[in-house]
């Protein structure tokens, strides 16, 4: 890493709220509540790259302790393509199988690295395409990292969400089914809401919102799905800038969440996270934001606004001084 991460961002008075996701294949909207936020931070100033990105110092850690990079889940994107070492975009690849939700397929080909930036980019194919019984009208893609990480890391990265009804994504995903299933969203908001989105979902293209899931799985003797989460919303649409979204993975209990360098709010996972888990960006499509008649933004916008943009991502660890 040896890159200084410039530009200035904005954090703007918003409202916590709590309420649901979807970035797995069976998860359902919740219960919301509300409570006030402090004062918002006018300016934030560059960071070196060298430590995680925090406003006043971030969080309390041990004066004995130091954040130091996990390069193998970090990375500034120069170049022009993929580093195959750290991540992979087959969404078949390296033990996985999603393809996508219908009508979004996942697909390696939308994935792309220039001007120091990952990106992962949607669009509408001329014709659908059927694959094992399911129709897909549009393409996205999905990014997982090779090597995984667990509690204990702080996870963050700079991204700026494209502008279609499509997600923007940034996660943690598990491989094991049995005994439990997990899945860690960081964010997860979509670029365009309309009058077909499910009324829950209205803002969720100015959102920070984020999941600790246990799912339902029979065969595994899970019965029903669990969830803690948080959000906040946003008065600026997450499309309009590149936010820092974090995420201190603290304890198998413990989830904290920051946004921009700041504290956001704290989720308390159902069960013990102590599994290890993958980063996944995964830009797909939901039934609850569907494609409408102003759909055609697929066929006329530019690339940037159809394009997911990830200006960098890092995982950081505790280590003694």
């Amino acid at each position: 890493m040896n890159r200084m991460m410039t530009g200035l961002l904005t954090v703007t008075t918003i409202l916590l709220l709590s309420c649901g996701s979807d970035s797995d294949n069976d998860t359902q909207p919740q219960s919301q509540s509300s409570q006030s936020t402090p004062p918002p931070v006018v300016e934030v100033p560059s960071f070196p790259n060298d430590q995680p990105f925090f406003v006043n110092n971030g969080p309390v850690i041990s004066s004995e302790k130091k954040w130091v990079a996990v390069e193998n889940m970090t990375d500034e994107f120069e170049g022009d393509v993929l580093d195959v070492t750290k991540w992979h975009a087959d969404p078949k690849g390296n033990g996985w199988g999603w393809i996508g939700r219908p009508p979004g397929l996942f697909e390696a080909e939308n994935v792309s690295v220039s001007d120091g930036k990952l990106n992962v980019t949607t669009l509408k194919f001329a014709s659908p395409k059927v694959i094992n019984g399911n129709t897909f009208t549009h393409g996205g893609g999905i990014v997982r990292s090779i090597n995984s990480g667990g509690q204990g890391m702080y996870y963050e990265c700079r991204m700026k969400a494209n502008k279609t009804i499509m997600s923007s994504t940034f996660w943690l995903s598990f491989k094991e089914n049995c005994p439990r299933k997990l899945e860690l969203d960081i964010q997860e908001c979509v670029g365009r809401v309309h009058d077909g989105t499910a009324a829950w979902a209205k803002k969720w293209d100015a959102i920070y919102h984020s999941n600790a899931i246990l799912h339902k799985r029979d065969f595994c003797g899970q019965n029903e799905e669990l969830r803690d989460q948080g959000q906040k919303l946003l008065e600026e649409k997450n499309h309009e800038r590149y936010f820092v979204y974090g995420c201190w993975w603290k304890s198998p209990k413990e989830v904290l969440i920051y946004l921009d360098g700041e504290f956001a709010y704290r989720i308390d996972p159902p069960t013990d996270f102590d599994l290890e888990g993958y980063l996944t960006m995964a830009i797909e499509t939901y039934n609850w934001n569907p494609v409408d008649e102003a759909g055609s933004i697929f066929e006329t916008a530019t690339f940037d606004d159809l394009t997911t943009k990830y200006d960098w991502i890092r995982t950081w660890k505790l280590e003694d001084k």
